[in-house]
């Protein structure tokens, strides 16, 4: 009986030792893996960072140039009255309405 008893007591040392080699070496994977996945999180919270500010550049971009698109469209409608083409005639062409006196400055030397 005692032999039995030394037999199953050196099986229970050994189911023993192996639970906790087993328990530690679940433990190391479990704290690898939060490690990896710690640092994997880490990188993606920077990109999103960096996506979220490129963003933010992107639509003051996109902001001023539908301001300028407003300018060019303004500007376009302006060029196409009466009065700008006669403002264009006037300065480089050098074109004056009927009945008036232009007068120019002479150049003394």
């Amino acid at each position: 009986m005692k032999e039995r008893e030394e037999k199953n007591s050196g099986r229970k040392k050994k189911v023993r030792k192996k639970s906790r080699t087993t328990e530690f070496s679940i433990t190391v994977v479990l704290c690898c893996l939060v490690a990896v996945l710690t640092v994997k999180g880490i990188s993606l919270q920077q990109k999103v960072n960096a996506n979220a500010s490129r963003l933010s550049s992107l639509d003051s971009q996109i902001e001023e140039e539908k301001q300028r698109t407003d300018d060019i469209t303004a500007l376009k409608e302006y060029m196409q009255t009466d009065e700008y083409i006669e403002k264009t005639a006037r300065e480089k062409l050098g074109m004056v309405k009927d009945n008036e006196i232009l007068f120019k400055e002479s150049q003394s030397k």
